[in-house]
């Protein structure tokens, strides 16, 4: 916890500011990836000019529910997939530079089909087939403004757009839609443009 904590100071936030925050930490990934093979996945986002948009200990967390499911609590995603991470992170790029979701925590992002069904994920869910991250905003942020990119930019970027109950917040290029906590679009915090 006290790794966590001065992450948290590091970036300009107090453990009061993030709602649950994880603790899958820089320590715990740096021991993980003594073990796994990342650099091909690094090497690709820095070929994009996306490595640092969200950090690799955060981009690489599986589901949050990876110690219930006797699972990693990182994974790198399938080489197919990548034009998908790309995708994903390019717009997360894009919300940061316009303002939109400046401070956030990234809790859950590649999902294998093993544990995506243990953590109770959709059957056909953007963690295993694309790319998807679910992330948490401090908690006096307003996702006001993440509503309005969806609705006028969203069908563009093909944005995938949830809010759990939770309050974490889903984001994916896998098309455009929207959802809320009964995981229709009915009760989304965001409603379509007329």
């Amino acid at each position: 916890m006290k790794t966590a904590r001065m992450l948290l100071c590091a970036a300009g936030l107090s453990i009061a500011s993030v709602a649950q925050a994880d603790p899958r930490d820089l320590w715990m990934f740096a021991q993980w990836a003594g073990d796994h093979q990342t650099r091909p996945f690094r090497e690709m986002l820095v070929e994009a000019r996306l490595y640092g948009v969200v950090a690799i200990h955060q981009l690489l967390r599986s589901a949050s529910d990876w110690r219930q499911c006797r699972a990693s609590p990182f994974a790198v995603p399938p080489a197919a997939q990548w034009p998908a991470v790309r995708s994903t992170l390019a717009l997360l790029q894009r919300l940061g530079e316009q303002g939109v979701l400046r401070q956030f925590e990234v809790v859950s992002a590649y999902r294998d089909p093993q544990l995506n069904a243990c953590a109770g994920g959709a059957v056909d869910s953007a963690h295993m087939r694309a790319f998807a991250v679910d992330l948490l905003l401090p908690v006096w942020a307003d996702p006001n403004p993440l509503c309005r990119f969806w609705q006028q930019h969203g069908q563009a970027w093909k944005m995938g757009l949830g809010r759990y109950p939770s309050g974490r917040i889903h984001i994916d290029t896998a098309g455009y839609r929207t959802w809320g906590g009964d995981g229709s679009s009915g009760s989304s915090f965001c409603a379509k443009p007329s």
